[in-house]
């Protein structure tokens, strides 16, 4: 069906990308593709439907088949009945306000016939159960319905193969379960054969049939437990395996849960979590959010103490990122008062307001300004008065390799979200705050990010974090707060309030039950 015949690519000016691949996909195979942050997955993704290198530029050896016919050199257009192609951000690949409307979208630019159109257009919504949704405006969607949409409106096209890039980055748990059991189905009803690239492999290794994983220049593919074995990036459930010498590795935690015995046995009691007892840096109460009668955030009482990390969670929609703008002060307070250190951010200008706040949001590439790397880093040095550097070592910590010359927009979303990363903490402020920090992040960028928080913490910040990486969460947060339409409905410990939620509890949990969260929690254990 797809097949790529000892392909090589390099970007222009760049040293190869990845050389000599070869590749094999069939009818009904579900792929996950996977590598650390800036591996090139997506450019590998890119391949399938010409945006690589028609719209990149570089230079591209080798051949690209879909179903035996080589697709070098022809440009995506002719390519959109054979291959839907999904990107990172559904929301930047819609064009048109209505659902019923962006089905429809391709099939008028291949010219079908109207009748065929409505056809298709009915199957879709019954297909991936969006037919409720069919007049609703696609910005007022949740993330996960909007994903369902962006897939919808490349499956009305027909094609054979659909590419989807991190398409449960922005979703809550539950959310990104219903993306990809209809994801599944289509491979099963409809025999289509599917590609994802996804950094949360957790999530998408139960639904795998075979694993590519991208790593230091090279492809490497096979079936999921044989490449996981000795792959540079593996979920938590596999490092778990790995830790207690399990073979063949389990991937998923309904086979891990049943050679848990003995591991249980040589597990003691985890070690105790340090209680934050330091005095607050925020105290916001009876914060309210709302644009025009809808109400986003309903009188939150929140406390933050000096050494503490809070995550914030809750489904899609919850008011999350309300919240979090609103204790910045750029977000206008419908009620309540927000203090950072005795001043209300709201009342500062925006570069006192950073010195207290300092915020990620979750389209971080919208603080990056310059022309590369370099001057960003050298920028951000120069706001926060700190040494020559500093942003850089922040940046090579989180994602290693970018180079100082290129220019932002050219990164991958993992990268571009480590560049703002490292601006916005080369300051140091009072309280971080950070909305979904992990999207396009692999597991060492988010070992490395949780790192450098714990040192924030460790120094007297408060941190907020903002997610629906449960994994992340467990490893970072001393407590964790769980909002549902806009009201806070759970808080306290971590351990407390993740193992007591399905939707929200880690894989180490499910496997091993309360107390244990996390990997390194039982290896420090097992020592």
């Amino acid at each position: 069906m797809l097949e790529l015949r000892d392909v090589s690519f390099a970007y222009t000016g760049t040293d190869w990308t990845w050389q000599h691949v070869d590749l094999r996909l069939d009818e009904g195979e579900l792929v996950l593709a996977c590598g650390r942050t800036g591996s090139g997955k997506s450019t590998l993704l890119g391949l399938f439907n010409g945006i690589v290198p028609h719209f990149t530029g570089g230079t591209l050896a080798g051949d690209v088949l879909v179903d035996g016919r080589s697709i070098i050199g022809l440009p995506p257009r002719e390519l959109a009945h054979l291959v839907g192609f999904v990107p990172q951000d559904p929301l930047s690949g819609f064009v048109s306000d209505v659902v019923e409307d962006e089905l429809a979208y391709g099939m008028e630019q291949l010219g079908l016939p109207a009748q065929t159109m409505r056809r298709r257009v009915e199957e879709t919504l019954d297909l991936l159960g969006i037919a409720d949704l069919r007049r609703r405006p696609i910005r007022a969607l949740s993330g996960g319905q909007q994903q369902r949409v962006a897939i919808g409106a490349v499956l009305t096209m027909h094609p054979r193969v659909l590419v989807l890039d991190e398409p449960t980055s922005a979703l809550d748990p539950t959310a990104a379960e219903d993306v990809l059991a209809t994801v599944a189905r289509l491979v099963d009803d409809l025999g289509l054969t599917v590609v994802i690239a996804e950094h949360r492999m957790e999530r998408v290794i139960p639904f795998a049939d075979r694993l590519v994983v991208v790593h230091e220049g090279s492809v490497s593919v096979g079936e999921p437990a044989a490449v996981l074995a000795s792959s540079p990036v593996a979920p938590p459930i596999v490092e778990l395996g790995r830790l207690a010498g399990w073979s063949p590795l389990p991937l998923s935690v309904r086979e891990a849960r049943r050679r848990r015995t003995e591991l249980l046995a040589r597990l003691g009691e985890p070690a105790a979590t340090p209680s934050r007892s330091g005095d607050a840096v925020l105290r916001a109460r009876g914060v309210s959010v709302a644009y025009k009668s809808f109400a986003a955030v309903r009188g939150v009482d929140l406390d933050v103490a000096a050494g503490e990390v809070v995550g914030l969670m809750g489904r899609n929609g919850s008011g999350k990122s309300s919240l979090l703008w609103a204790l910045r002060g750029a977000q206008k307070r419908a009620a309540g008062t927000v203090d950072v250190g005795g001043v209300d951010p709201a009342a500062l200008s925006a570069a006192d307001a950073r010195a207290r706040i300092g915020l990620v949001p979750q389209t971080a590439a919208d603080l990056l300004y310059l022309e590369t790397v370099a001057e960003e880093c050298a920028a951000a040095d120069d706001q926060a008065a700190v040494a020559s550097g500093t942003c850089r070592g922040l940046l090579d910590r989180l994602a290693p390799g970018i180079g100082a010359d290129q220019h932002p927009r050219d990164l991958s979303e993992g990268q571009r979200l480590a560049l703002v990363l490292a601006v916005v903490l080369t300051s140091s402020p009072t309280l971080v705050v950070l909305d979904e920090p992990t999207r396009g992040l692999d597991y060492a960028g988010k070992a490395a990010l949780a790192a450098i928080l714990h040192d924030l913490a460790s120094r007297g910040h408060g941190v907020i974090v903002a997610s629906h990486d449960v994994e992340f969460v467990a490893e970072v947060a001393d407590s964790v707060v769980v909002m549902a339409e806009g009201e806070v409905v759970s808080r306290g410990p971590a351990a407390d309030v993740l193992a007591e939620s399905p939707s929200f509890a880690p894989q180490v949990s499910k496997v091993l039950g309360p107390p244990w969260l996390t990997v390194p929690q039982v290896r420090e254990a097992l020592r």
